[in-house]
């Protein structure tokens, strides 16, 4: 068998896979784009910090609630259609938002129900995207396709907002959401241009609890599995949402005000982007396991030297190695577990994985901001770093096997 490609746009090859990269990178510029928009709006309306924060939780607290049962379902579906009903969703709940502002009718619980509906939509989204990744590439392409995705999910970071500042200043909040709503179109086309072979359901009549239990039986059960999925969930509640602490840092903790939090926030996706464009050109020569065993480790002693920083520059460089630990934390787990996992069984797995990287999310923003209202921010993030440091270290001594995946 072939090894993995060693160009750094190997899944670029794959016809399907081109339409798909062109689109999501469009539609994901849309995507920062609401996000800052949506929070600027909440402000507005409420001019409430809380209201801000419970929003952005109403979005992802579905994803907690529907991921599990999302990954039963993806196993039997027709993915490249589930992703089109999903976006077209989002397509459609964009658009409902922008023109309610664009008319002055909108209000704050419309907001938050708008949110809501987008995490129901990502929980079944994101797990039958993930699975879809391989009918696209197959596994020798999968780490590049992985890495260029993040690649794009990274850099979009920093043109979406830049663009929505500019938007919100110019021409108003309603111009961001109706421009994320027409960026769907281009991941719509992609998809509908795709030429893949006949769906054809997978045989069997077991019913849906005994295929979820078949699904956790098989990631309990394989030690490598279930170590990338626990460290998975250590490092979304107690590593990830050091993020959620920023402003926190940049008024009170750094003293440098609005510009220097979004120097902070900007040096991530940063480290993040070198760190995705790397595993693009590196990754097929790559011994995961080994890049695993480091990752983690580092991930959490950046942290906790962002945490112990109180000059500017040094937090800056800090959060820059946080975001290239992070992103090779979780394309090279994202990489292993569809690889290990079985096809038939990709799709619950992945509603496991989508389960504690993204729905345990607001669990981990609210005991950091827990802790940081008791003990500070800086200790909150310190502990958290101590958390990671520690289980990284003791999870692939326990599951060695981990660190010998190739």
């Amino acid at each position: 068998m072939p090894g993995p490609s060693p160009s750094p746009f190997a899944a670029l090859r794959h016809r399907n896979f081109r339409l798909f990269f062109i689109g999501q990178t469009i539609s994901l510029v849309g995507t920062w784009m609401q996000s800052l928009a949506q929070g600027w709006l909440v402000l507005e309306l409420t001019d409430s910090a809380f209201y801000v924060g419970l929003v952005s939780a109403l979005g992802s607290l579905p994803v907690l609630l529907f991921s599990l049962p999302a990954g039963v379902y993806v196993d039997r579906a027709n993915k490249r259609r589930m992703v089109m009903v999903a976006q077209a969703l989002l397509l459609v709940l964009a658009l409902v938002l922008g023109l309610l502002v664009a008319a002055g009718r909108i209000a704050a619980w419309q907001v938050g129900l708008i949110a809501a509906l987008v995490g129901v939509v990502f929980a079944f989204e994101v797990p039958a995207r993930q699975s879809f990744m391989v009918d696209l590439v197959g596994k020798d392409d999968l780490m590049n396709a992985i890495a260029l995705n993040s690649s794009a999910f990274n850099a979009t970071r920093v043109v979406g907002p830049a663009v929505a500042g500019f938007l919100i200043s110019g021409v108003g909040l309603a111009t961001c959401f109706l421009l994320n709503a027409a960026s769907y179109v281009a991941v719509l086309v992609g998809l509908a241009r795709m030429r893949l072979p006949p769906f054809a359901r997978p045989e069997g009549e077991a019913g849906a609890w005994e295929r979820f239990r078949e699904g956790a039986r098989y990631a309990l059960g394989d030690r490598r599995v279930a170590a990338l999925i626990v460290m998975t969930a250590v490092l979304s509640v107690f590593g990830f949402p050091y993020i959620v602490l920023m402003p926190v840092f940049a008024r009170d903790v750094l003293d440098v005000g609005a510009r220097g939090f979004g120097l902070l926030t900007a040096s991530i996706g940063v480290g993040a982007l070198a760190s995705a464009l790397g595993l693009a050109v590196f990754g097929g020569r790559m011994r995961k396991g080994k890049v695993l065993l480091w990752a983690g480790p580092a991930f959490a002693v950046t942290i906790g030297a962002f945490a112990a920083a109180r000059w500017f520059p040094l937090a800056v460089v800090a959060l820059a190695a946080s975001g290239f630990a992070m992103v090779l934390e979780n394309a090279v787990t994202n990489t292993l577990l569809q690889t290990l996992v079985p096809d038939a069984l990709r799709g619950r797995v992945m509603g496991f994985w989508t389960f504690v990287f993204v729905g345990l999310a607001p669990i981990g923003s609210l005991q950091v901001g827990w802790l940081a209202g008791r003990a500070g921010a800086p200790a909150a993030v310190g502990i958290g770093a101590a958390v990671c440091l520690v289980s990284a270290v003791a999870m692939w001594r326990i599951v060695p096997e981990v660190t010998r995946l190739r």
